[in-house]
């Protein structure tokens, strides 16, 4: 699987303290996983990508396809590089700002569990848009290891 950073918190621990290249988390990920939220509901083949800016300022572009109206959808927004490494706070919503802390990430960039300073958000991110079977059960059991509880993830559907 690769070395992820950060492995060995707190299960309550929901903020980022690694090493963390912010040039190499720009670029498409695709969502493997997330908790249900309104704001992504009956939502499909859902990425993110991120582009750099500035030093700091970042474009982001949730698009995803929505089974229910049967149309793509597209949230751009903005972030900054938080107070600490792995950190961003992102706002999709004029000048309110959430914390996206990145809670473990692989060595080479090709996944990413990020989370928020609430336990109510989660996700799985990926490269690629599939994951194998073992990358994602070592992902997993690392997301209960933070307290999360993994049976409330929706896999999304990327085909």
């Amino acid at each position: 699987m690769g070395i992820a950073y950060g492995v060995g918190r707190k299960a309550s621990e929901h903020t980022p303290d690694m090493e963390f290249d912010i040039d190499r988390y720009m670029g498409t990920w695709y969502e493997v996983a997330r908790y249900d939220h309104s704001f992504e509901r009956n939502m499909e083949q859902v990425t993110a990508t991120y582009q750099r800016i500035s030093d700091r300022r970042i474009r982001v572009v949730n698009r995803g396809y929505n089974t229910r109206t049967r149309k793509w959808s597209e949230a751009v927004g903005k972030a900054k590089p938080g107070d600490r490494a792995g950190q961003l706070r992102v706002s999709f919503f004029w000048i309110f700002y959430s914390d996206y802390n990145i809670l473990e990430l692989a060595e080479d960039y090709s996944w990413a569990l990020v989370g928020s300073s609430s336990p109510h958000y989660l996700w799985i991110l990926s490269r690629t848009p599939s994951l194998p079977a073992k990358v994602l059960d070592e992902i997993l059991a690392t997301a209960r290891s933070y307290g999360y509880d993994t049976e409330k993830l929706i896999f999304v559907a990327q085909d």
